[in-house]
């Protein structure tokens, strides 16, 4: 149903947009400037600087488990019952260990993902307005089957954003 509303706006929005001849259409590819925008490519670095001891330390603790697994194989044969077990005990300690730091660490990494994303959304937003108000644009859109390559304004987004960034960084 509403995906039937919208394709009905969308329909009539074209159709004011083919009746008047000034009327001009852009389009802005999200996750373009996801992917290649400065404050992107600057988030990313930002966040990979911010989790790399701890996807360090992560790595550390999988290799602490598999050389204690390693060993165990390796040893026991001559190992007794009880320090068999005791070892058993400590790899499943181990173990679980491993998988709460990974789950913890996606899910923060997640989260300072998401973060930066919706930053990085709502400055691209300010840009897309400022080039619809300046250049006259009656409608910019975000999400398209099909779009013709004179009515993507991506490029002339990420340059703004080139911009804005350098004029941020600068100050």
């Amino acid at each position: 149903m509403k995906n039937k509303i919208m394709t009905g706006i969308l329909l009539c929005a074209f159709a004011a947009a083919a009746a008047a001849e000034t009327t001009r259409i852009g389009f802005v590819d999200t996750e373009r400037v996801l992917r290649e925008s400065e404050p992107a490519l600057a988030a990313q670095k930002k966040i990979d600087k911010e989790f790399s001891v701890r996807e360090q330390e992560v790595m550390a603790l999988a290799k602490q488990l598999q050389d204690a697994k390693i060993s165990l194989e390796s040893e026991q044969k001559i190992l007794s019952e009880s320090v068999r077990r005791i070892q058993e005990r400590e790899i499943a300690n181990l173990n679980l260990m491993l998988q709460t730091r990974q789950r913890e660490f996606r899910e923060d990494l997640s989260l300072r993902q998401n973060e930066e994303v919706a930053r990085i959304l709502a400055r691209a937003d300010v840009v897309i307005r400022r080039i619809a108000e300046s250049e006259h644009y009656a409608i910019i859109l975000q999400e398209a089957v099909y779009r013709s390559a004179e009515v993507d304004i991506t490029e002339k987004v990420l340059k703004y954003l080139a911009v804005e960034d350098a004029d941020s960084s600068g100050r």
